[in-house]
């Protein structure tokens, strides 16, 4: 079973908006585990322009499924994740001024700095995840870095899937094929929706865990969400 973890960065920029409550964080969060969802996904930024750290905090009280934090590994980033222990966490190497992520890590690069990062973490029980592009050396260096899972970066799968390439997943089943024979699992997100999520998961060997969110919520306002969260699963696990 590939599991979903909805991101719900969307829900609070609504919230965000008009200021207040509504629509409220953590009991869109409770509902979305009880349709179906395996887990909640947020990304945090510095200027909390969508969710904010202490929706992290509270999250992490309401979260009974599983809770996933990504982001840029600051030095805010990395208290916030120490202090709600989330189930994982995903590192971005986002900038502050991103509006979205973009890219994945040069995991060679930054090698020294990822595994001392990872080894904190998983230090205080936390699963770690690293977020980089589908390029095989990017998963072997991953792997050196102590991580316990990638996060496959889809948006070229997602825009090639469009053109009708169907040929670019073929990268994705390489790098989670080399993943899996490196004993790290392997999750995948960005710009997957309910058009090319079902060829995505059919095709990808090995793949635990996809995150969604943009689309997802996109797609609620006019399916409602019980209704997509369910659509997404059973395209998961056909």
């Amino acid at each position: 079973m590939v599991k979903l973890s909805v991101n719900i960065n969307k829900i609070a920029t609504l919230r965000n908006a008009r200021g207040g409550n509504v629509p409220n964080l953590v009991k869109m969060a409770e509902d979305i585990q009880k349709f179906g969802a395996d887990g909640i996904t947020i990304h945090p930024r510095p200027d909390e322009r969508h969710i904010r750290y202490s929706d992290a905090i509270d999250l992490g009280k309401s979260v009974k499924k599983e809770f996933n934090i990504e982001g840029n590994p600051i030095k805010k980033f990395i208290d916030l994740v120490l202090d709600v222990k989330p189930t994982q966490v995903t590192l971005v190497p986002d900038s502050i001024d991103q509006i979205t992520s973009n890219a994945g890590w040069d995991t060679k690069i930054h090698q020294k700095k990822l595994k001392e990062i990872i080894s904190e973490f998983k230090s205080n029980g936390i699963r770690t995840s690293i977020f980089v592009d589908p390029n095989p050396t990017m998963i072997e260096y991953a792997k050196k870095t102590g991580s316990d899972r990638v996060e496959l970066y889809t948006e070229s799968f997602a825009v090639g899937f469009e053109k009708g390439d169907l040929k670019v997943i073929n990268d994705f089943i390489e790098c989670s094929e080399i993943a899996n024979s490196l004993e790290m699992k392997v999750n995948a997100g960005h710009d997957l929706n309910l058009k090319n999520i079902e060829y995505f998961s059919t095709n990808m060997p090995f793949l635990d865990e996809v995150s969604i969110g943009h689309a997802l919520i996109s797609e609620s306002i006019y399916l409602g969400i019980d209704n997509v969260i369910n659509l997404y699963i059973d395209k998961l696990n056909r």
